[in-house]
């Protein structure tokens, strides 16, 4: 996957250890071991029919998203506490290729997560002059791209940038994230409902403030503004799927373009020509827009990034059903250690799990109105839960339903919205590698993995 994203042709790739991720300790190693290896250009694959993958002599520009704060490895620890995965992952990287990087004068470069205030920047800051200083390299070198996925991040952009101006290459309209951390910041106002996550787009108002504002801070600051994640996929199988994606995709990557942005982000390397086509259409030779300053300051305003309002938008069975099987879907495949997955043409992670699990616990705690039913109640929530969770089963995906929809249950039918599902499904990630290593260790047949644990 890493070689074929490398050698897509599009200008850059981002190596995610973050929302893209099932952060077992072999996904996490292993990974390490691939940039390194990508890093010095001998990447290479042989699969079982005997097919080779190699890297081209021109590659995409390597850059590594760390996990967020929130996260931790609890595999090393320091003093009897586990480290900070941002650190981890970071330290780890930086000290294997940090001097290779500066050898071949393409890096280090790396995108942030997760961030919330000026003060989780001025850290980030802290910790690349730091590593900067440790291994002789010239302050600066390190670049960075800061996604604002969060809401009170939207509030922090030209503080952010402040806090990194040595470092900062740009920001990222990190969408995804964005709506869940809005549905997340509000959860508690029943004024905020937002309608189906189908209904939730760039072009609703608070999603436009958002990205306008952004464009505009980044280039009045002289930074890269980045467009957000296409999450649509092309099914090689389907034809008729295939063109409807990229006719999406076109239309939202021209609206981005249009909107003043420097470029923009892509789920499958297919959809590589289809994007460039449209920021070349509108960048012609150039590299960025960032001469152009859209003037929207006088324009948006804190009411405009925190209007939930969406004309025409409802929700409806047919979306809290799609809730609750896409994040059972995405469960099954995060506790089996893979943390993208395409499900009904679109490459799900972490981030649209959480919009749907929010939107969830949301629409329950305020009995939200169903489009032609009754309001949302629990019964509802269990009844749909249950009826989702054989079709699944039904339809052979496993092993991890089971589990998947205890956890779900938990998370949603707790008064206390959990800021992160991870925190709840790491333990029992490592409860079912810890077993399969003893397993193998011991040679002996792994146990059943398809039976419901509490979270």
């Amino acid at each position: 996957m890493m070689i074929n994203a490398l050698n897509s042709g599009a200008k850059s790739f981002m190596a995610d250890f973050e929302d893209a991720l099932s952060p077992t300790w072999d996904n996490i190693l292993n990974g390490q071991w691939a940039l390194l290896e990508a890093v010095r250009g001998r990447l290479e694959y042989v699969n079982e029919a005997g097919k080779e993958y190699k890297l081209n002599a021109n590659t995409a520009t390597l850059v590594v998203r760390p996990r967020g704060w929130h996260m931790t490895e609890s595999h090393v620890l320091i003093n009897g506490e586990a480290i900070s995965a941002s650190l981890f992952d970071f330290g780890v990287y930086f000290a294997l290729n940090a001097r290779e990087h500066k050898a071949r004068q393409n890096g280090p470069y790396f995108y942030l997560p997760k961030m919330e205030s000026h003060l989780e920047a001025r850290l980030w800051n802290d910790v690349f002059t730091f590593a900067q200083e440790y291994f002789t390299i010239s302050h600066g070198t390190i670049r960075a791209t800061v996604l604002i996925e969060t809401l009170p991040a939207a509030f922090e952009m030209e503080e952010i940038l402040f806090e990194l101006r040595d470092h900062a290459a740009g920001l990222n309209a990190g969408r995804w994230d964005y709506i869940f951390s809005f549905i997340k910041s509000q959860a508690h106002n029943p004024d905020y409902l937002l309608p189906d996550r189908d209904q939730v787009t760039m072009t609703s108002p608070f999603m436009k403030a958002y990205a306008n504002l952004l464009v505009e801070t980044c280039h009045r600051r002289g930074a890269h503004a980045m467009g957000g994640m296409s999450a649509f996929i092309p099914n090689r199988s389907q034809p008729e799927v295939t063109a409807s994606a990229l006719a999406k995709v076109r239309e939202d990557k021209r609206r981005e373009a249009l909107a003043g942005f420097d470029g923009s982000w892509i789920a499958h390397p297919d959809l590589a020509s289809t994007v460039r086509e449209e920021f070349v259409a509108v960048l012609g030779e150039r590299d960025h827009q960032k001469d152009q300053t859209p003037t929207v300051r006088a324009r948006y305003f804190a009411g405009d990034l925190t209007d939930p309002k969406i004309p025409g938008g409802t929700i409806t069975e047919t979306g809290l059903r799609k809730n609750i099987s896409v994040t059972l879907n995405y469960l099954n495949h995060w506790l089996s250690g893979r943390g993208a997955a395409a499900i009904h043409n679109l490459m799900e992670d972490m981030a649209t799990a959480e919009i749907s699990r929010t939107q969830l616990w949301q629409c329950l705690h305020h009995h939200a109105e169903i489009a032609g039913r009754r309001h949302f109640d629990q019964e509802l929530f269990l009844q749909w839960l249950g009826e989702e969770s054989q079709a699944l089963i039904a339809a052979g995906i496993s092993p991890h339903i089971p589990r998947a929809t205890e956890v779900l249950k938990t998370l949603v039918l707790d008064p206390h919205l959990a800021n992160f599902m991870t925190t709840s499904l790491t333990p029992i990630l490592n409860t079912i590698y810890k077993h399969e290593e003893q397993g193998r260790s011991h040679g002996e047949k792994q146990p059943p993995t398809n039976q419901p644990s509490s979270p």
